[in-house]
């Protein structure tokens, strides 16, 4: 997929994978605006809760963000506005479909808009992530919101315990609890040619540290990188492997 705004273009790839896991729970889309050249929104979602419960909720957040994304206008509206209306109408559906269904629907929610002026907001609520890096380097990535992430925080576990944690599922945050989830937002003043985004759920990220990530984000397409990074996670669970699930955009130079 490319747009062609002056002077960059946007190549974007996704990529989605069921793991070793009985049914696929995560949901991801890349949409470019209909109606505005260099706008897209990448939205990524990792459904928790029964058999199907956690690929409903996956869903509604995928379904929210295209009719609110078609609706919006990127010279007169807040981005960062949208990203949270995504996150709150979704939370509402997931929230009204439990009430008619046995399961526990819940989603992560990791999402990020990029503007024609290359300004780039992001969004997120759960453990599914967010990176930015500059070639091979990350400047950036979303904090997970989690019960691991928190022992981090708080000095009392390190990198290496919290990779091994038998407790790394458990959420502080996420769509269709009954506490109304308080996403994460950030915002880049300017993308530039060579930068990379991904967004990535954790069965995929677990498997990787950023320096890899970058690496392989720099030398590849989108579309290459996203399948090598799918077969290395699937290489390195060792039949153990989470649904994963990425959505990567790149900032190219036009010719």
């Amino acid at each position: 997929m490319s747009r062609t705004p002056p002077g960059f273009r946007l190549n974007a790839a996704t990529g989605i994978h069921r793991g070793d896991r009985l049914y696929q729970q995560d949901q991801v889309e890349i949409i470019s605006h209909g109606r505005s050249s260099g706008c897209l929104l990448a939205v990524l979602a990792d459904g928790m809760g029964g058999k199907s419960g956690g690929r409903k909720a996956a869903d509604q957040v995928v379904l929210t963000a295209e009719q609110l994304f078609e609706r919006f206008v990127p010279e007169e509206e807040d981005a960062a506005e949208l990203l949270r209306q995504i996150a709150s109408e979704a939370h509402l559906m997931i929230k009204l479909t439990a009430i008619s269904a046995e399961e526990e629907p819940h989603s992560t929610l990791a999402a990020y808009l990029i503007c024609p002026d290359r300004r780039c907001y992001w969004l997120h609520t759960g453990d599914s992530r967010i990176y930015h890096f500059r070639g091979p380097n990350m400047l950036k990535r979303s904090m997970d919101q989690s019960y691991v992430q928190r022992l981090l925080d708080e000095g009392q576990i390190t990198e290496a315990e919290a990779a091994v944690h038998p407790q790394s599922n458990l959420l502080t945050g996420c769509l269709g609890t009954v506490t109304d989830p308080v996403p994460t937002e950030d915002f880049i003043e300017r993308l530039e040619v060579g930068d990379s985004l991904i967004s990535c759920s954790d069965g995929l990220w677990h498997y990787f540290n950023p320096r890899e990530l970058g690496t392989v984000l720099h030398s590849l397409p989108p579309r290459e990188a996203a399948e090598l990074l799918i077969s290395k996670a699937r290489q390195r669970a060792r039949g153990g492997g989470d649904n994963l699930s990425l959505a990567i955009v790149r900032v190219e130079a036009l010719g």
